[in-house]
């Protein structure tokens, strides 16, 4: 059974860190592009940074370039999404996607109609 499991998602306060982890189980993720998505309460689901299969080619959302940064573990099956300087602003639940693609693709997208499945997600607050 295909499963995306998030964790490593709590309270923060502003300017700290945290990392999310997305760790895959039933397939391998050499062949899925990793999508990184949040959604706040009354917001739509919006997509913050995304990392192809080769891990060669990675896409941010404006709102978080230079402050996130998304790196992938074949061997251990998991998409890691490291987050510095945290706002008000990032406060949401985050969610990983993975999009099926060839093997070793470049291919990468910020767009969650892309992907095909999702995790549970995890909350991020970040508050003082």
């Amino acid at each position: 059974q295909l499963q995306l499991v998030e964790s490593g998602g709590g309270l923060v306060q502003p300017g700290g860190s945290l990392r999310l982890s997305c760790a895959a189980s039933g397939f391998t993720l050499d062949f899925y592009a990793i999508g990184w998505f949040r959604q706040a309460p009354g917001k739509e689901r919006e997509g913050v940074s995304c990392i192809s299969s080769s891990g060669g080619s990675t896409k941010y959302a404006d709102s978080v370039k230079d402050r996130f940064t998304i790196y992938r573990d074949n061997a251990k099956n998991t998409v890691y999404l490291q987050m510095n300087s945290l706002k008000p602003e990032d406060t949401a639940v985050y969610y990983c996607a993975a999009k099926g693609v060839d093997y070793y693709s470049d291919y990468d997208s910020l767009s969650p109609y892309e992907y095909d499945y999702w995790g549970q997600g995890t909350q991020v607050t970040v508050s003082s």
